[in-house]
């Protein structure tokens, strides 16, 4: 057992205690013995106790126990060595002493426990592959690993890695470990050599104009002499196909194209060579802008051809003209435009994935959007609760209008097994959007099939549409098909009801037979105003029985290839059940508001036909209504973008005298014009500080806060961080797998940018020498060593392990007490008759007082 303490420069104030002892013991002409000698013991005691206390002093009660944990790099870069290391560990293990528990641990970019710290023998468990191998994060193995070490036993912990850290910075953290029961040995992993080539630098201009000759360049690093193929590809189309020879180092190679296409061109270079020893490293992308003049993406379908873009000034706008099936999916197709237009879309056709994509080029890139109605826009489209609806300045919902008075709908979900996985969670998403437009007194029924009939929710009023919702979702995906018996229970359902308005949605992706009278049914109902509408999700399913039955039942057949559709039909088909949406009565519409639109109209208002009701959002800016004051112009600011919503239509049929009024060429320029962000004339440098980590910076100087945001091709925000580094400066740090990413930066001065940039593939993936230097520095902070004999994992470690047991309380206790009886002997006078005769037989009966020392002590001469 020893006594040691943590903060011994408190001793120092010994020193002065000290002196004031002896002074004080001066001053009173006190000498060793009677009641003040006594009292000034105490008093001196109390303070050394406290002095003593301040050093924070424990006990440590011995112990041998020691606890080994071996940490294993298991990392891409590390390869075969990992092998290496298991077999390192096993042979270490012959070594193990009595007294040493050990665990086993592996870690590349995350952490994960093998083998829990134990006192039992281990048998080596097989090691699988970490998720994240394309990071070594060495900081964060150690923290863990010690972490997970029992508090006050000697810990040494054995760091198997090649020390090409990617992540984190264990430089840092050494302090942490120095001085302390934490050892940290290393020992050094080496892949084996291989014949490997990677892409180096894959180089092209940031901004190029179309035609212009743009040099790309590309820089391939090889171990080997070796012969191979460079391709290079623009938006996913080859352009360059070229032989190349490659030799040991580093290999560069230029070629010049000439830039074509629109907006964003994204190009990959890809690197094909024999026996390459790592694949991942073969590919590079880069990015080039084409400066153009605005560009307007304008969406349209073969039955309804838009009359926009002949009205738009194409001396200074770029038109493109898109039928709605072929969109972009990911957000490069839409990065080039400053502006789309959905003139008279179903959301069916649009689909959820690519709505998701526009509404994060709306939102994080400044790209603005515009919904021009007609019999399949807005509400009639499908769009609520859609992505779309959320950038737009209204609702499709329609909030205090008159609605049918009666309505039953009837939902009939195919759940057999071939629907598991995105159809069933699509199709049960859907159908529960259908419920939130219905009313509370409307009827609604929800039956489920497979091989057998589910009644989910009986036919009844809708009731807690919460309660229902929660039904809906619920249902599993499980059996086989039938359709018709879960058909015939929805007729059957409907039957006989006197609801104004019945109607039945089929939704499977399979096939069943159907018996010889499923037609009677079919009429029967109709015969009794109930329609059926149907969708055939998927290749598998039958469409031209699909296509029958919502023919004989009045309704309407959708052919579903992209699931992501699915809740777009389900809300339009209930939509234009329980609503009516269409203002079919002239009016003129009342214009207030902002000046450049208000400007159009200062000679007079067209009259206009229709519009599709909706209702305006709360922080909506209402630029023009009808007499019912509906909507009909409408915008606001979607994130970054303008939105606007023009409820009426774009060729005449709705809009009226308005497509015949002289100022309506300039009434879409104007839409346009609004519609277009204010990019910055000198844009943003993003450079590439290497991994995912670059800094934004703003050339002009003139911004102090800058907003960022980070979304990949599929338009799905991406995991960053964000360092300030100076006014207009900061670092972006993005957890992002290899590719393309965009970034949207806006600023306090009102300015815009946008950029793709290429994500190159990890660290992990060149061939680097081992970092033996780190590992020698980690060794060394740690008073550990660089191991090469196992045996030498298991030597005796200089700290001792034990309990610490704090006495600074007993201390401040002792003190106090000691101080008590100070006082009480001083107070209460209980040492009164203490005198040396009694006790130590001095030569002087007793201490003399201030007013006769001297003469007691010359009377007690004389006698002797």
């Amino acid at each position: 057992m020893d006594i040691r303490i943590e903060e011994p420069y408190w001793l120092l104030l010994l020193i002065p205690a000290a002196m004031y002892m002896v002074f004080t013991w001066r001053v009173s002409g006190q000498r060793m013995m009677g009641k003040g000698t006594i009292l000034f013991v105490l008093r001196s005691l109390a303070v050394i106790a406290l002095i003593f206390a301040l050093t924070s002093p424990y006990i440590t009660s011995r112990a041998n126990e020691e606890q080994i944990l071996f940490v294993v790099d298991r990392s891409v870069s590390v390869g075969g060595a990992a092998e290496k290391a298991d077999d390192w560990i096993a042979e270490s293990l012959k070594e193990r002493k009595a007294n040493q528990f050990i665990g086993l641990y592996s870690f590349a970019g995350s952490f994960r426990t093998d083998v829990k710290l134990t006192n039992s023998d281990i048998a080596l468990p097989e090691m699988q592959e970490l998720p994240d191998g394309d990071s070594t994060d060495i900081a964060k193995a150690i923290d863990l690993a010690a972490a997970i070490a029992k508090d006050k036993v000697a810990t040494r912990i054995v760091l198997l890695t090649d020390g090409l850290e990617t992540a984190g910075s264990v430089e840092q953290l050494l302090p942490k470990y120095t001085g302390g029961r934490v050892q940290i040995d290393t020992v050094l992993l080496e892949r084996e050599e291989t014949a490997d080539a990677s892409i180096a630098v894959f180089d092209t201009p940031a901004t190029a104009y179309e035609g212009e000759q743009q040099l790309l360049h590309v820089e391939v690093e090889s171990s080997t002499r070796t012969m191979g193929e460079l391709i290079i590809t623009q938006n996913d189309a080859e352009i360059i196909r070229e032989p190349v020879k490659l030799e040991p180092g580093n290999n560069r190679f230029s070629f010049r194209h000439a830039a074509t296409g629109d907006g964003l061109l994204k190009y990959e270079a890809k690197l094909v060579v024999p026996e390459d020893a790592i694949l991942e490293n073969n590919r590079m992308l880069a990015i080039t802008m084409l400066e153009r003049s605005p560009r307007v993406l304008i969406v349209q379908t073969g039955r309804n051809p838009s009359a926009i873009p002949k009205l738009l000034d194409s001396r200074s706008i770029d038109v493109n003209v898109i039928d709605a099936a072929e969109l972009p999916e990911s957000l490069s197709g839409y990065i080039g435009y400053g502006a789309i237009i959905f003139d008279n879309v179903p959301g069916h056709q649009v689909g959820e994935n690519k709505m998701n994509v526009i509404e994060q080029a709306v939102k994080n890139f400044g790209i603005g959007f515009m919904m021009v109605g007609g019999d399949e826009s807005f509400g009639l489209g499908g769009y609520f609760k859609s992505p779309i609806e959320r950038l737009l300045p209204v609702e499709m919902e329609l909030k205090g209008k008159e609605q049918i008075p009666s309505l039953g709908l009837v939902i009939v979900m195919d759940r057999s097994g071939s629907m598991s996985g995105g159809k069933i969670i699509l199709a049960r998403e859907a159908a529960a959007r259908s419920v939130e437009l219905l009313r509370d007194d409307d009827t609604f029924g929800f039956i489920a099939f497979d091989d057998q009939v589910w009644e989910v929710i009986p036919i009844g009023p809708v009731g807690n549409k919460d309660e229902a919702i929660e039904k809906i979702l619920s249902v599993p995906a499980n059996g086989g098909t039938n359709i018709f018996p879960g058909l015939l229970k929805a007729y059957e359902d409907l039957a006989g009801s006197t609801l104004q308005r019945k109607h039945i949605i089929l939704l499977t992706d399979g096939q069943s037979p159907m018996p010889p009278d499923y037609e009677e049914v079919i009429e029967e109902g109709r015969n009794q105003q109930i329609t059926l509408s149907t969708v055939a999700i998927g290749a598998d399913a039958d469409q031209t029985l699909l296509e029958e039955l919502a023919e004989g039942g009045g309704g309407r057949f959708y052919d579903v290839i992209d699931e992501s559709t699915v809740p777009a039909i389900l809300t339009r088909e209930t939509s234009m059940m329980t609503r009516t949406y269409i203002e079919d009565e002239p009016f003129y519409m009342t214009v207030a508001g902002i000046p450049l639109w208000s400007s159009l109209f200062a000679e007079g208002i067209p009259q206009m036909n229709a519009y599709i009701a909706t209702t305006p959002k709360q922080t909506a800016t209402i630029v023009g209504e009808s007499h019912k004051q509906d909507p009909i112009l409408a915008e606001w600011m979607y994130g970054l973008g303008r939105t606007i919503a023009f409820t009426s239509d774009a060729t005449g049929k709705w809009s009226g005298d308005m497509a015949r009024w002289a100022n309506y060429p300039e009434f879409w320029n104007t839409a346009v014009a609004r519609l277009l962000p204010s990019y910055r004339e000198v844009p943003y440098i993003i450079a590439h500080e290497g991994g995912g980590t670059y800094t934004v910076t703003d050339s002009s100087r003139k911004a102090a806060f800058l907003d960022i945001a980070v979304v990949d091709e599929s338009g799905r925000e991406i995991p960053f961080t964000a360092e300030p580094l100076a006014p207009g400066k900061m670092r972006v740090t993005v957890d992002a797998d290899p590719g393309l990413v965009f970034f949207g930066v806006s600023d306090d001065q009102g300015g815009l940018f946008e950029a793709g940039v290429s994500v190159p593939y990890s660290e992990e993936y060149t061939f680097s020498k081992p970092n033996e230097r780190l590992l020698e520095k980690i060794a060394d902070r740690t008073d550990g060593e660089l191991l090469e004999d196992p045996a030498r994992a298991f030597r005796n470690h200089p700290y001792k392990s034990g309990e610490r047991t704090p006495i600074m309380e007993w201390l401040i206790l002792s003190a106090l007490l000691l101080f008590f009886i100070d006082i009480t002997v001083r107070r209460f006078g209980l040492l009164k008759g203490f005198s040396s005769k009694r006790v130590l037989k001095p030569i002087v009966e007793e201490l003399p007082t201030e007013q006769d020392s001297i003469a007691e002590l010359l009377k007690a001469k004389k006698k002797r």
